[in-house]
């Protein structure tokens, strides 16, 4: 099949529109002194929701992206968004990273430098990466999906097909979140190929599902204890957007995909929520780029299809159904979840790192630990 060169070029209509419907903006009432505890508070989004209609230059950013070359090709019937940053190292080794929700290729900014380039930011030349960094099928230039069935397996089985078509014969796959499902996947469907998965905020697959019995509890240490409270915690007050993402993404997807505060909120309470220790999370991350990502989102109409990769995980069926043998490397930031015992039942661990800053969004927050171990793990495999 074709791969298409591809240049992010949004109508200005669009744009008009957006800029609309946020000074349009019909806001709900607030509860006195409730903070962050019941979701986004009024004023914080208010600025924002400002900062987003009066102060964000998309033009800026989509030209900062277009730096990066990118093309579209189809694979099963979808299609496939990707970067292709080819490293000016003869023999650096191919590493596609996978994005998770509510992520975007905007995540890996701070990292294309540095894996592809490392001459060029203080590293050693040997660990240099050519980079395919693909939107998820049913996210942003990727989306939206057209069918039933995109499953984090059938992403996977895509992204080795992609892989494939651009002459990668080995390869190492690293990914978070949704990618820290989809890189261990890749293993499992593309095992020839394939040589090693890196993850970071990893879930499935890499934890317990509490509650744990008093004699498992005590098998563990105090850092793993502190891991499975907060899964409690995360279970009991903040897994509500999964549960809808799983069960009702339809519904979801008109209020997201017709106000762009109402996706505002929906992304940005996550990335309050997720980054490590932060009330604010442009305290951590640039405030254009979390916005950036946001854009990708609502200039696609992709809230209800990326949702849907929740529906098709949950009613598939196939969470741990094969454990996987490629030799995996996890980096486990401060705010992840990842135990190695519960890891090694499910997956080859041949690396662990735990580090005591980062949360979720590692390459946004924490670029340089997660550059660091990537090309820590990946130099015993090339």
């Amino acid at each position: 099949m074709i791969i298409k060169p591809f240049k992010i070029d949004i109508p200005q209509i669009d744009l008009d529109d957006l800029h609309e419907r946020l000074a349009r903006t019909r806001w709900p009432d607030e509860l006195p002194g409730v903070g962050w505890s019941r979701g986004v508070p009024l004023g914080y989004l208010k600025e924002l929701a400002d900062y987003w209609r009066t102060r964000y230059d998309w033009r800026k950013h989509e030209a900062s992206l277009n730096q990066f070359p990118q093309f579209t090709t189809e694979i099963d019937g979808a299609n496939i968004h990707f970067l292709h940053v080819r490293s000016p190292e003869p023999n650096a080794f191919p590493l596609i990273l996978t994005h998770g929700w509510p992520g975007s290729i905007v995540e890996f900014l701070d990292v294309i430098g540095p894996l592809s380039d490392p001459r060029s930011h203080g590293g050693n030349p040997a660990d240099a990466f050519d980079l395919v960094i693909p939107s998820v099928p049913g996210f942003g230039l990727s989306g939206p999906t057209r069918e039933i069935g995109w499953t984090e397996q059938r992403i996977a089985a895509a992204f080795a097909e992609l892989m494939r078509r651009l002459g990668y014969d080995r390869y190492g796959a690293q990914g978070g979140d949704v990618g820290a499902v989809v890189s261990p996947d890749l293993g499992r469907v593309d095992p020839e190929h394939v040589v090693g998965i890196h993850v970071n905020a990893a879930s499935i697959g890499f934890m317990p599902f509490p509650p744990l019995d008093d004699a498992e509890l005590a098998q563990l240490t105090d850092a793993e204890k502190a891991r499975v409270e907060r899964i409690v915690q995360f279970l009991a007050e903040g897994f509500g957007y999964s549960q809808i993402q799983s069960t009702r993404p339809q519904t979801l997807a008109y209020g997201l995909t017709d106000s762009p505060v109402g996706q505002l909120a929906w992304i940005v309470e996550k990335f309050q929520e997720w980054t490590y220790g932060t009330q604010r999370p442009e305290d951590i991350i640039d405030r254009d780029r979390l916005l950036t990502n946001i854009m990708l989102y609502w200039l696609t109409g992709t809230a209800g299809s990326s949702a849907r990769l929740y529906y098709e995980g949950k009613h598939s069926g196939s969470w741990g159904q094969q454990r996987g043998n490629t030799p995996t490397g996890v980096a486990v930031f401060a705010e992840d979840i990842a135990i190695r015992r519960y890891a090694e039942q499910a997956n080859n661990i041949v690396h662990w790192s735990e580090f005591n800053r980062g949360g979720h969004f590692a390459a946004l927050e924490a670029p340089d630990l997660l550059v660091g171990d990537i090309r820590t793990f990946f130099a015993k495999l090339r």
